[in-house]
Order: structure tokens, then C-alpha cells, then sequence
């Protein structure tokens, strides 16, 4: 469902929420720790797969252009699965936020430019946590042994629109507690990306970002 609502600058924002279920062959975080309890051994949520397993979870994504370009603007996202499942796609984690703003460059004479500003934050289900910390191995992670901290990421980038057909955008990320681990990082990442149209053909997206 997507909505238009006016509530800041008079300029609507984009709303849309949506809601899923997904059913496959997965196993239960819970149903491993009690099959473990009984048998021994580190929880392996592979031997409870069974066809049919449901998923289900709802996402928010929210964007307010501040400007008539919509270049300059702030964004945010909110995202929740049930977590009693194991997580067979993209990434492990089963609830996300993020917030954040770009803003474009005409305050100092650079049309083309951004600059922005994100900040995330990515958890487990107790389920989940549970599993990972008693030794199990999920879809992405697993080391036997979790303290558990919501895995947190501070993203800034400045993109430069060098030419009308080319764009280099600078990247940095700061994450806290990768992996949902107290015990791990944190972590700096610094990227580049270079985004090039040719023939009106995109190569990239040079609005990408934390929003992204």
C-alpha cells in the first residue's frame, strides 16, 4: 500500500507499507534448541526443516523530499519478521531502522552534488539469539558463541557529479557490534562507486546510499 501525505513543506511524502508471508522448507530456531536438549551437541536448525514452515513480517519505508527537486530530503524504513524461523535469504537479521537525510548541492554551488547522512540498526529475535548463542550455524552467521548487541551502522557518503554522465560517490561506514556480537568490531568500510551513463543507459544508481 502506498499513500501521499502532506505533513512537512508542504511537499507529500511517499508511504508504503507492506505486509508478507512466506512459506518454505525451513526449520524453527526453538524446535533445534529442544532437539538439542534432548540429543546433545550444538542446535542445528537444519534437522527441523519441514515444507510448509511460515515466515511472515511487515516493512515501512517513508521519504520526505524537503525540496521542489526532492534532492535534498529525509528518509526511513522500519522492518519486522516473527524470527521463529531460519532466514534463507538477503540477510540475518528479523527486525531493521533506519533514518537518515541527503542533502543536494545548490547551498554551495554544486547542483549535481550530495551529501548524506544514515543511521541503522539491525536485531534477533530471542529465538534467534538463543539459537546462535548456544553454538547453532545460521544462514550468514555463527562462531559458537554470540553476546548478543543489536548490530548498529553509521553511513555517511558525498557523491560528486563530475561530468553530466559521470558520478564518483565516496563512502563510510562505521559498524558497531557486526554480526549482532558484542564480541566483534567495530568496523570501518570506505568504498568508492563510480556511476557512468552512456547513451542514456544507466550503469548504477547515483542515488544510492544508506536509503538504499
Amino acid at each position: 500500500m502506498e499513500i501521499h501525505p502532506t505533513l512537512l513543506a508542504d511537499r507529500p511524502m511517499a508511504l508504503r507499507l507492506m505486509a508478507y508471508e512466506n512459506r518454505a522448507r525451513k526449520g524453527a530456531y526453538r524446535d533445534a534448541l529442544g532437539l538439542s536438549a534432548q540429543r546433545g551437541g550444538a542446535p542445528d536448525v537444519t534437522r527441523t526443516r519441514r515444507h510448509g514452515s511460515l515466515k511472515y513480517g511487515f516493512t515501512l519505508n517513508l521519504e520526505q523530499p524537503l525540496t521542489e527537486d526532492g534532492d535534498t530530503g529525509l528518509f526511513g524504513r522500519l522492518g519486522w519478521n516473527d524470527g521463529a524461523t531460519e532466514t534463507f535469504a538477503y540477510t540475518e537479521a528479523d527486525w531493521t531502522t533506519s533514518v537518515g537525510a541527503q542533502v543536494g548541492g545548490t547551498a554551495w554551488r554544486r547542483p549535481g552534488d550530495r551529501l548524506a547522512l544514515g543511521i541503522a540498526a539491525n536485531g534477533l529475535s530471542d529465538a534467534h539469539a538463543d539459537y546462535l548463542r548456544r553454538g547453532g550455524l545460521g544462514f550468514e552467521l555463527g562462531d559458537g558463541r554470540l553476546a548478543y548487541r543489536p548490530e548498529t551502522i553509521v553511513e555517511a557518503y558525498y557523491l560528486v557529479q563530475i561530468m553530466k554522465w559521470i558520478a564518483l560517490t565516496a563512502d563510510y561506514q562505521f559498524i558497531a557490534d557486526p554480526g549482532h556480537n558484542g564480541d566483534r568490531g567495530p568496523v570501518s568500510v570506505v568504498s568508492l562507486r563510480l556511476h557512468v551513463e552512456v547513451l542514456g543507459r544507466s550503469s548504477g544508481s547515483n542515488r544510492a546510499g544508506p536509503a538504499d
